[in-house]
Protein backbone atom coordinates (compact mmCIF):
# COMPACT_ATOMS: atom_id res chain seq x y z
CA UNK A 1 0.00 0.00 0.00
CA UNK A 2 1.39 3.40 -1.01
CA UNK A 3 2.15 5.73 1.89
CA UNK A 4 0.09 8.89 2.16
CA UNK A 5 2.87 11.03 3.58
CA UNK A 6 5.94 11.57 1.43
CA UNK A 7 9.00 13.65 2.22
CA UNK A 8 6.93 16.85 2.13
CA UNK A 9 3.45 15.97 3.38
CA UNK A 10 0.65 14.46 1.31
CA UNK A 11 0.74 15.29 -2.39
CA UNK A 12 -1.20 14.27 -5.46
CA UNK A 13 -3.34 15.47 -8.32
CA UNK A 14 -6.11 17.56 -6.80
CA UNK A 15 -9.56 15.96 -6.99
CA UNK A 16 -8.01 12.68 -8.20
CA UNK A 17 -5.58 11.17 -5.68
CA UNK A 18 -5.85 14.20 -3.37
CA UNK A 19 -9.62 14.48 -3.03
CA UNK A 20 -11.69 16.74 -0.77
CA UNK A 21 -12.78 13.58 1.03
CA UNK A 22 -9.14 12.81 1.83
CA UNK A 23 -8.53 16.42 2.86
CA UNK A 24 -11.49 16.19 5.25
CA UNK A 25 -10.07 12.99 6.76
CA UNK A 26 -6.61 14.51 7.06
CA UNK A 27 -8.03 17.55 8.85
CA UNK A 28 -10.15 15.42 11.16
CA UNK A 29 -7.47 12.84 11.97
CA UNK A 30 -4.62 15.36 12.06
CA UNK A 31 -6.45 17.57 14.53
CA UNK A 32 -7.33 14.56 16.69
CA UNK A 33 -3.73 13.32 16.84
CA UNK A 34 -2.29 16.78 17.44
CA UNK A 35 -4.86 17.53 20.15
CA UNK A 36 -3.29 14.91 22.42
CA UNK A 37 -4.25 15.76 25.97
CA UNK A 38 -5.76 19.14 25.08
CA UNK A 39 -9.49 19.79 25.10
CA UNK A 40 -9.17 22.21 22.20
CA UNK A 41 -6.75 22.76 19.34
CA UNK A 42 -6.02 25.93 17.34
CA UNK A 43 -4.76 25.43 13.78
CA UNK A 44 -3.37 28.01 11.34
CA UNK A 45 -4.08 27.26 7.66
CA UNK A 46 -2.46 28.91 4.64
CA UNK A 47 -2.40 28.07 0.94
CA UNK A 48 -0.86 29.02 -2.38
CA UNK A 49 -2.66 30.27 -5.50
CA UNK A 50 -3.68 26.93 -7.08
CA UNK A 51 -7.24 26.63 -8.33
CA UNK A 52 -7.83 23.61 -6.09
CA UNK A 53 -6.75 25.46 -2.95
CA UNK A 54 -10.21 26.75 -2.05
CA UNK A 55 -11.77 23.30 -2.43
CA UNK A 56 -9.17 21.53 -0.32
CA UNK A 57 -9.15 24.30 2.28
CA UNK A 58 -12.92 24.03 2.74
CA UNK A 59 -12.68 20.27 3.26
CA UNK A 60 -9.69 20.53 5.57
CA UNK A 61 -11.34 23.22 7.69
CA UNK A 62 -14.51 21.13 7.96
CA UNK A 63 -12.49 18.14 9.13
CA UNK A 64 -10.69 20.11 11.83
CA UNK A 65 -13.87 21.76 13.06
CA UNK A 66 -15.68 18.41 13.14
CA UNK A 67 -13.46 17.22 16.01
CA UNK A 68 -13.76 20.53 17.82
CA UNK A 69 -10.65 22.26 16.49
CA UNK A 70 -10.59 26.00 15.85
CA UNK A 71 -9.13 27.29 12.58
CA UNK A 72 -7.29 30.51 11.82
CA UNK A 73 -7.32 31.08 8.05
CA UNK A 74 -4.31 33.05 6.84
CA UNK A 75 -5.34 32.94 3.16
CA UNK A 76 -2.79 32.93 0.34
CA UNK A 77 0.57 33.13 2.06
CA UNK A 78 4.02 31.47 1.82
CA UNK A 79 4.61 28.14 3.51
CA UNK A 80 7.26 29.60 5.85
CA UNK A 81 4.80 32.29 6.90
CA UNK A 82 2.46 29.57 8.18
CA UNK A 83 5.32 28.00 10.15
CA UNK A 84 6.17 31.38 11.67
CA UNK A 85 2.54 32.36 12.36
CA UNK A 86 1.95 29.04 14.13
CA UNK A 87 4.59 30.00 16.67
CA UNK A 88 3.71 33.70 16.78
CA UNK A 89 0.02 33.04 17.44
CA UNK A 90 0.76 30.27 19.96
CA UNK A 91 -1.28 27.89 17.81
CA UNK A 92 -1.15 24.14 18.32
CA UNK A 93 -0.49 23.32 14.67
CA UNK A 94 -0.17 24.77 11.20
CA UNK A 95 -1.26 23.39 7.84
CA UNK A 96 -0.20 24.45 4.35
CA UNK A 97 -2.14 23.59 1.20
CA UNK A 98 0.45 23.69 -1.56
CA UNK A 99 2.45 21.52 -3.93
CA UNK A 100 5.36 23.96 -3.90
CA UNK A 101 7.17 23.84 -7.27
CA UNK A 102 4.90 21.14 -8.78
CA UNK A 103 2.51 21.82 -11.72
CA UNK A 104 -0.76 23.59 -10.87
CA UNK A 105 -2.95 20.46 -11.13
CA UNK A 106 -1.07 18.97 -8.18
CA UNK A 107 -1.64 20.05 -4.62
CA UNK A 108 -0.54 18.98 -1.17
CA UNK A 109 -1.27 19.14 2.55
CA UNK A 110 1.57 19.61 5.00
CA UNK A 111 1.38 19.88 8.80
CA UNK A 112 3.56 21.82 11.24
CA UNK A 113 3.63 21.24 14.99
CA UNK A 114 3.21 24.02 17.55
CA UNK A 115 6.90 24.96 17.21
CA UNK A 116 6.62 25.42 13.45
CA UNK A 117 8.51 22.23 12.58
CA UNK A 118 7.30 19.55 10.19
CA UNK A 119 5.78 16.57 11.94
CA UNK A 120 8.10 13.66 12.82
CA UNK A 121 7.51 10.33 11.10
CA UNK A 122 5.73 8.64 14.05
CA UNK A 123 3.12 11.42 14.22
CA UNK A 124 2.51 11.31 10.46
CA UNK A 125 2.20 7.53 10.69
CA UNK A 126 -0.41 7.83 13.43
CA UNK A 127 -2.43 10.32 11.35
CA UNK A 128 -2.18 8.01 8.35
CA UNK A 129 -3.31 5.02 10.42
CA UNK A 130 -6.44 6.89 11.51
CA UNK A 131 -7.15 8.11 7.97
CA UNK A 132 -7.06 4.53 6.70
CA UNK A 133 -9.18 3.08 9.54
CA UNK A 134 -12.51 1.77 8.29
CA UNK A 135 -14.24 2.84 11.48
CA UNK A 136 -14.19 6.46 12.62
CA UNK A 137 -14.33 6.58 16.40
CA UNK A 138 -13.01 10.12 16.72
CA UNK A 139 -14.97 12.73 18.69
CA UNK A 140 -17.98 14.44 17.09
CA UNK A 141 -18.84 17.36 19.37
CA UNK A 142 -22.15 19.15 18.91
CA UNK A 143 -23.46 22.61 19.76
CA UNK A 144 -20.80 24.92 21.15
CA UNK A 145 -18.25 22.11 20.94
CA UNK A 146 -17.90 22.41 17.16
CA UNK A 147 -14.78 24.27 16.04
CA UNK A 148 -14.86 27.93 15.02
CA UNK A 149 -13.23 29.60 12.00
CA UNK A 150 -11.44 32.96 12.13
CA UNK A 151 -10.08 34.95 9.18
CA UNK A 152 -6.68 36.46 10.00
CA UNK A 153 -6.97 39.59 7.89
CA UNK A 154 -3.46 40.88 8.68
CA UNK A 155 -1.59 37.58 8.22
CA UNK A 156 0.50 38.89 5.33
CA UNK A 157 1.33 42.15 7.13
CA UNK A 158 2.49 40.28 10.23
CA UNK A 159 4.87 38.17 8.17
CA UNK A 160 6.11 41.15 6.13
CA UNK A 161 6.92 43.03 9.34
CA UNK A 162 8.72 40.01 10.75
CA UNK A 163 10.95 39.46 7.71
CA UNK A 164 11.82 43.15 7.67
CA UNK A 165 12.73 42.97 11.36
CA UNK A 166 15.49 40.44 10.58
CA UNK A 167 17.29 43.01 8.40
CA UNK A 168 19.36 45.76 10.00
CA UNK A 169 20.44 47.67 6.88
CA UNK A 170 18.62 49.83 4.34
CA UNK A 171 18.40 48.54 0.78
CA UNK A 172 18.14 52.11 -0.53
CA UNK A 173 19.87 52.51 -3.90
CA UNK A 174 19.58 48.82 -4.76
CA UNK A 175 17.73 47.84 -7.93
CA UNK A 176 16.02 44.48 -7.67
CA UNK A 177 13.81 42.25 -9.85
CA UNK A 178 11.48 39.69 -8.23
CA UNK A 179 9.92 36.66 -9.93
CA UNK A 180 6.92 35.64 -7.84
CA UNK A 181 6.01 32.55 -9.91
CA UNK A 182 2.33 33.61 -9.88
CA UNK A 183 2.40 32.13 -6.39
CA UNK A 184 2.17 32.81 -2.69
CA UNK A 185 5.00 35.37 -2.59
CA UNK A 186 3.06 37.81 -4.77
CA UNK A 187 1.80 40.05 -1.96
CA UNK A 188 4.58 39.75 0.59
CA UNK A 189 7.82 39.76 -1.45
CA UNK A 190 7.38 43.13 -3.22
CA UNK A 191 6.19 44.68 0.04
CA UNK A 192 9.22 43.48 2.01
CA UNK A 193 11.85 44.76 -0.41
CA UNK A 194 10.07 48.05 -1.04
CA UNK A 195 9.74 48.62 2.71
CA UNK A 196 13.47 47.96 3.09
CA UNK A 197 14.14 50.71 0.54
CA UNK A 198 14.95 48.87 -2.68
CA UNK A 199 13.81 49.88 -6.15
CA UNK A 200 11.66 46.85 -7.02
CA UNK A 201 10.39 45.46 -10.33
CA UNK A 202 8.08 42.44 -10.27
CA UNK A 203 7.59 39.60 -12.76
CA UNK A 204 4.94 36.85 -12.86
CA UNK A 205 2.59 38.22 -10.25
CA UNK A 206 -0.82 37.71 -11.86
CA UNK A 207 -2.04 34.36 -10.54
CA UNK A 208 -5.14 32.92 -12.19
CA UNK A 209 -5.18 29.57 -10.39
CA UNK A 210 -3.58 27.70 -13.29
CA UNK A 211 -0.34 29.57 -14.06
CA UNK A 212 1.62 28.96 -10.84
CA UNK A 213 5.23 27.93 -11.68
CA UNK A 214 4.51 27.93 -15.43
CA UNK A 215 7.76 28.95 -17.19
CA UNK A 216 8.69 31.12 -14.23
CA UNK A 217 9.86 31.11 -10.64
CA UNK A 218 12.83 29.30 -9.13
CA UNK A 219 12.52 26.35 -11.54
CA UNK A 220 12.70 28.51 -14.69
CA UNK A 221 14.70 31.73 -14.34
CA UNK A 222 15.40 32.42 -18.02
CA UNK A 223 13.16 35.49 -18.24
CA UNK A 224 14.43 36.78 -14.90
CA UNK A 225 18.01 36.52 -16.19
CA UNK A 226 17.12 38.63 -19.23
CA UNK A 227 15.16 41.19 -17.22
CA UNK A 228 17.89 41.71 -14.62
CA UNK A 229 20.35 42.60 -17.38
CA UNK A 230 17.83 44.64 -19.41
CA UNK A 231 16.79 46.71 -16.41
CA UNK A 232 20.33 47.19 -15.10
CA UNK A 233 19.35 45.59 -11.80
CA UNK A 234 21.80 44.60 -9.07
CA UNK A 235 20.11 41.30 -8.31
CA UNK A 236 17.11 39.15 -9.19
CA UNK A 237 15.30 36.77 -6.87
CA UNK A 238 13.02 33.95 -8.04
CA UNK A 239 10.67 32.15 -5.67
CA UNK A 240 8.76 28.94 -6.20
CA UNK A 241 4.99 28.57 -5.82
CA UNK A 242 4.89 28.53 -2.03
CA UNK A 243 8.01 30.70 -1.57
CA UNK A 244 10.02 28.26 0.52
CA UNK A 245 12.77 28.37 -2.12
CA UNK A 246 14.76 31.16 -3.75
CA UNK A 247 17.23 31.25 -6.63
CA UNK A 248 19.21 34.44 -7.27
CA UNK A 249 20.50 36.05 -10.45
CA UNK A 250 23.48 38.44 -10.44
CA UNK A 251 23.78 41.70 -12.38
CA UNK A 252 25.31 39.86 -15.36
CA UNK A 253 22.33 37.52 -15.56
CA UNK A 254 24.17 34.53 -14.10
CA UNK A 255 22.32 32.10 -11.83
CA UNK A 256 23.33 31.94 -8.17
CA UNK A 257 21.83 28.72 -6.84
CA UNK A 258 21.23 27.42 -3.33
CA UNK A 259 24.78 26.09 -2.98
CA UNK A 260 26.28 29.49 -3.78
CA UNK A 261 23.76 31.28 -1.54
CA UNK A 262 24.59 28.97 1.39
CA UNK A 263 28.31 29.51 0.80
CA UNK A 264 27.87 33.29 0.80
CA UNK A 265 25.75 33.26 3.95
CA UNK A 266 28.04 30.82 5.77
CA UNK A 267 31.21 32.78 5.03
CA UNK A 268 29.58 36.05 6.12
CA UNK A 269 28.09 34.60 9.31
CA UNK A 270 31.44 33.07 10.27
CA UNK A 271 33.13 36.42 9.69
CA UNK A 272 30.54 37.99 12.02
CA UNK A 273 31.08 35.23 14.63
CA UNK A 274 27.42 34.31 14.12
CA UNK A 275 27.76 30.74 12.85
CA UNK A 276 27.55 28.46 15.91
CA UNK A 277 29.94 25.54 15.66
CA UNK A 278 31.18 26.87 12.30
CA UNK A 279 29.07 24.27 10.53
CA UNK A 280 26.53 23.96 7.71
CA UNK A 281 24.21 21.12 6.65
CA UNK A 282 23.71 20.25 2.96
CA UNK A 283 22.47 17.27 0.94
CA UNK A 284 24.35 14.87 -1.33
CA UNK A 285 23.24 17.05 -4.27
CA UNK A 286 25.41 20.00 -3.24
CA UNK A 287 28.30 20.81 -5.56
CA UNK A 288 31.78 19.79 -4.49
CA UNK A 289 32.79 23.43 -4.84
CA UNK A 290 30.70 24.27 -1.77
CA UNK A 291 32.63 21.69 0.24
CA UNK A 292 35.93 23.15 -0.97
CA UNK A 293 35.05 26.77 -0.24
CA UNK A 294 33.70 26.07 3.24
CA UNK A 295 36.54 23.71 4.17
CA UNK A 296 39.05 26.40 3.18
CA UNK A 297 37.26 28.78 5.55
CA UNK A 298 37.30 26.30 8.43
CA UNK A 299 33.59 25.52 8.19
CA UNK A 300 32.49 21.92 8.68
CA UNK A 301 29.92 20.49 6.26
CA UNK A 302 27.40 17.84 7.36
CA UNK A 303 25.85 15.89 4.48
CA UNK A 304 22.39 14.28 4.39
CA UNK A 305 20.05 12.51 2.00
CA UNK A 306 17.99 14.73 -0.34
CA UNK A 307 15.02 16.38 1.37
CA UNK A 308 14.69 19.39 3.62
CA UNK A 309 13.33 17.24 6.47
CA UNK A 310 16.65 15.37 6.57
CA UNK A 311 18.54 18.65 6.49
CA UNK A 312 16.47 19.94 9.40
CA UNK A 313 16.95 16.75 11.42
CA UNK A 314 20.72 17.03 11.08
CA UNK A 315 20.66 20.75 11.87
CA UNK A 316 18.81 20.07 15.12
CA UNK A 317 21.10 17.16 15.95
CA UNK A 318 24.32 19.06 15.28
CA UNK A 319 23.23 22.48 16.54
CA UNK A 320 23.65 24.10 13.11
CA UNK A 321 21.67 27.24 12.22
CA UNK A 322 22.27 27.15 8.45
CA UNK A 323 21.43 24.37 6.04
CA UNK A 324 19.67 23.66 2.80
CA UNK A 325 19.63 22.38 -0.73
CA UNK A 326 21.01 23.35 -4.10
CA UNK A 327 17.41 23.98 -5.22
CA UNK A 328 17.31 27.10 -3.04
CA UNK A 329 15.41 25.57 -0.13
CA UNK A 330 17.47 27.12 2.68
CA UNK A 331 16.79 26.99 6.43
CA UNK A 332 18.09 29.69 8.75
CA UNK A 333 17.06 28.44 12.18
CA UNK A 334 17.90 31.71 13.89
CA UNK A 335 14.97 33.19 11.96
CA UNK A 336 12.51 30.43 11.00
CA UNK A 337 11.93 26.70 11.37
CA UNK A 338 11.62 25.80 7.70
CA UNK A 339 12.95 26.82 4.32
CA UNK A 340 12.08 30.47 3.70
CA UNK A 341 12.80 31.93 0.27
CA UNK A 342 11.81 35.49 1.12
CA UNK A 343 13.83 35.61 4.33
CA UNK A 344 16.83 33.98 2.64
CA UNK A 345 16.65 36.47 -0.20
CA UNK A 346 16.54 39.38 2.24
CA UNK A 347 19.57 38.04 4.14
CA UNK A 348 21.50 37.54 0.89
CA UNK A 349 20.84 41.13 -0.18
CA UNK A 350 21.86 42.32 3.29
CA UNK A 351 25.24 40.60 2.82
CA UNK A 352 25.66 42.49 -0.47
CA UNK A 353 24.92 45.78 1.28
CA UNK A 354 27.07 45.01 4.33
CA UNK A 355 30.13 43.96 2.32
CA UNK A 356 29.70 46.43 -0.53
CA UNK A 357 30.36 43.57 -2.93
CA UNK A 358 28.21 42.69 -5.96
CA UNK A 359 26.54 39.29 -5.99
CA UNK A 360 28.78 37.96 -8.77
CA UNK A 361 31.87 38.63 -6.67
CA UNK A 362 30.33 37.01 -3.59
CA UNK A 363 29.27 33.96 -5.60
CA UNK A 364 32.78 33.56 -7.02
CA UNK A 365 33.91 32.45 -3.56
CA UNK A 366 32.51 29.02 -4.47
CA UNK A 367 34.37 27.22 -7.28
CA UNK A 368 31.94 25.08 -9.24
CA UNK A 369 32.60 21.60 -10.61
CA UNK A 370 30.58 20.96 -13.81
CA UNK A 371 27.30 19.31 -12.85
CA UNK A 372 24.42 17.92 -14.89
CA UNK A 373 20.90 17.39 -13.58
CA UNK A 374 18.23 15.58 -15.61
CA UNK A 375 14.72 14.50 -14.61
CA UNK A 376 13.25 11.41 -16.29
CA UNK A 377 9.46 11.20 -15.95
CA UNK A 378 8.25 7.64 -15.30
CA UNK A 379 5.07 5.84 -14.25
CA UNK A 380 6.64 3.43 -11.73
CA UNK A 381 9.65 4.83 -9.85
CA UNK A 382 10.40 1.66 -7.92
CA UNK A 383 10.32 -0.52 -11.04
CA UNK A 384 12.69 1.81 -12.91
CA UNK A 385 15.10 2.07 -9.98
CA UNK A 386 15.31 -1.74 -9.92
CA UNK A 387 15.96 -2.11 -13.67
CA UNK A 388 19.16 -4.13 -14.23
CA UNK A 389 20.00 -1.85 -17.18
CA UNK A 390 19.89 1.26 -14.98
CA UNK A 391 21.86 -0.36 -12.16
CA UNK A 392 24.53 -1.47 -14.63
CA UNK A 393 24.72 2.00 -16.20
CA UNK A 394 25.08 3.62 -12.78
CA UNK A 395 27.84 1.21 -11.80
CA UNK A 396 29.70 1.86 -15.04
CA UNK A 397 29.38 5.63 -14.57
CA UNK A 398 30.71 5.43 -11.02
CA UNK A 399 33.69 3.38 -12.14
CA UNK A 400 34.44 5.85 -14.93
CA UNK A 401 34.26 8.90 -12.63
CA UNK A 402 35.89 7.25 -9.61
CA UNK A 403 38.01 9.77 -7.73
CA UNK A 404 37.07 12.55 -10.19
CA UNK A 405 33.33 13.07 -9.79
CA UNK A 406 30.00 11.80 -8.51
CA UNK A 407 26.94 9.91 -9.76
CA UNK A 408 23.58 10.17 -8.00
CA UNK A 409 20.38 8.50 -9.19
CA UNK A 410 17.29 8.73 -7.00
CA UNK A 411 13.49 8.81 -7.20
CA UNK A 412 11.79 12.11 -6.42
CA UNK A 413 9.96 12.14 -3.13
CA UNK A 414 7.12 14.27 -4.50
CA UNK A 415 6.82 13.59 -8.26
CA UNK A 416 6.82 10.59 -10.67
CA UNK A 417 10.39 11.38 -11.64
CA UNK A 418 13.81 9.73 -11.49
CA UNK A 419 16.48 12.36 -10.85
CA UNK A 420 19.90 11.88 -12.46
CA UNK A 421 22.91 13.89 -11.30
CA UNK A 422 26.46 13.79 -12.61
CA UNK A 423 29.43 15.82 -11.41
CA UNK A 424 32.94 15.80 -12.86
CA UNK A 425 35.75 17.87 -14.34
CA UNK A 426 34.79 17.38 -18.02
CA UNK A 427 31.33 18.43 -19.19
CA UNK A 428 31.53 16.62 -22.54
CA UNK A 429 32.32 13.39 -20.72
CA UNK A 430 29.33 14.00 -18.44
CA UNK A 431 27.03 14.53 -21.43
CA UNK A 432 27.98 11.14 -22.88
CA UNK A 433 27.45 9.39 -19.55
CA UNK A 434 24.13 11.20 -19.00
CA UNK A 435 22.82 10.02 -22.38
CA UNK A 436 23.53 6.45 -21.32
CA UNK A 437 21.80 6.93 -17.95
CA UNK A 438 18.73 8.54 -19.52
CA UNK A 439 18.38 5.66 -21.96
CA UNK A 440 18.69 3.13 -19.14
CA UNK A 441 16.13 4.98 -16.99
CA UNK A 442 13.52 5.28 -19.73
CA UNK A 443 10.49 2.97 -19.52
Amino acid sequence: MTKLFGTDGVRGVANASLTPELAFRLGRCGAAVLTGHMDKIKVVIGRDTRLSGDMLEAALVAGICSVGGDVIKAGVIPTPAVAWLTQSLAADAGVVISASHNPFADNGIKFFNNKGFKLPDPVEEEIERLVRDKEDNLPRPIGAGIGRVQELEDAAERYIAYVCSTVSRSFSGLKLVLDCAHGASGTVAPAVFKRLGANVSVLHNSPDGTNINVSCGSTDVKLLQKEVVARGADVGLAFDGDADRVIAVDARGQVVDGDAIMTILALYLKQQNSLPGNQVVVTVMSNFGLHQALADAGIRVHQTSVGDRYVLEEMLRSGSILGGEQSGHIIMLQHNTTGDGLLTGAQLVQVMIATGRPLAELAASMPRLPQMLVNVRVTDKEKVMNKPELQAAVQAAREQLAGRGRVLVRPSGTEPIIRLMLEGPNRKELEIIMTQLQKAASE
